[in-house]
């Protein structure tokens, strides 16, 4: 079970943070998932900031992790337990970059490296990190993620 390997590892998460704006949190397609974009929000804590500039690259990295159990969160609110998810498919990072930052992938790492502790082989993904001059709300980071589930 998920919530014991998460127990196991010491994490708990957050509180679900609603959609910003007309979409959902996650849409359900045959047995895929859709995890719309996700910020690093801990109840009404958000981290913003421009990396390379308001964040160092550790601090990035942890708010990727932050937007990694943030997600967890709405697939958990959604079904009532993380074990629907088979696989995760595919992570779209974006990161909101200072002129000159770089390091991208290491910052979505924060997310990756989450999902492969807490899924184990099934968190391995697919991904692309791409860093951007702005992101809604300042947000430090916004991830997607696509998964692909067990059946009910």
């Amino acid at each position: 079970m998920i919530a014991t390997r998460l127990a196991e590892l010491g994490i708990r998460l957050p509180p679900v943070f609603p959609p910003a704006g007309n979409y959902l949190s996650c849409v359900v397609d045959g047995d895929i998932l859709y995890v719309g974009g996700h910020g690093p929000i801990d109840g009404d804590y958000m981290v913003r900031g421009k990396v390379g500039r308001d964040l160092t690259l550790a601090e990035a990295r942890a708010a990727a992790r932050m937007t990694a159990l943030s997600m967890l969160a709405t697939i958990d609110a959604e079904f009532g337990s993380l074990d629907r998810i088979a696989r995760i498919i595919k992570v779209f990072g974006m990161v909101n970059v200072a002129p000159g930052f770089d390091q991208t992938p290491a910052v979505i790492d924060g997310c990756s490296d989450l999902l492969v502790d807490v899924f184990g082989d099934a968190g391995r993904h697919t991904r692309a990190a791409v860093g951007l001059a702005e992101l809604p709300l300042g947000t430090s980071v916004e991830i997607e993620m696509i998964a692909r589930l067990n059946p009910a």
